[in-house]
């Protein structure tokens, strides 16, 4: 029976080193997953980041990729955080086609998903939104009538709910 392909969060807490990062990609890489997003940034000590990575895959081949990801010398801790209660925000900008005769219809939308208007023009409307992936999701679903210009989205970005860490031993 074949394994469930899954989503995954993976949290990483590593060395602020050159080449961990094409490092920690092989791994992912020689196990055929493909990262659908990776965010890089800085923790409170300066020799060490957080990766957040998301990948789609079967469990197996991910618990696979999770032993190898903490064998790397640069890896502090490498944890999925799928199934665990966790702060995930994502940030996203959406520039939509948006006529005069369209627009009060796009900005209503807008204000149901408490996106914020970061530049209009007379044709287009460039909206930003941050929420839960999902929210982006559904967000893009409502505004694809319209005809989504261009998207950009940052990736998901998770911490820890209370007095733990993310990926930190």
């Amino acid at each position: 029976m074949p394994a469930t392909t899954l989503k995954h969060t993976i949290s990483l807490y590593v060395a602020n080193k050159p080449g961990v990062l094409n490092r920690i990609a092989q791994v992912f890489s020689r196990r055929g997953y493909n990262i659908d997003s990776l965010v890089v940034s800085e923790s409170t000590d300066p020799e060490y980041s957080y990766m957040n990575i998301v990948a789609l895959g079967d469990l197996p081949t991910l618990q696979q990729i999770l032993k190898q990801l903490n064998k790397l010398i640069d890896v502090v801790s490498a944890r999925d955080y799928s199934t665990e209660d966790v702060i995930q925000k994502e940030l996203g900008l959406f520039k939509v086609n948006c006529p005069q005769d369209r627009r009060t219809e796009v900005l209503q939308i807008a204000q149901t998903f408490k996106a914020v208007t970061e530049d209009l023009t007379a044709t287009t409307l460039t909206l930003m939104v941050t929420g839960k992936s999902e929210k982006l999701d559904a967000l893009k679903e409502m505004l694809m009538p319209y005809g989504i210009l261009e998207l950009v989205r940052s990736g998901k970005v998770l911490i820890s709910r209370g007095e733990g860490y993310t990926s930190r031993n």
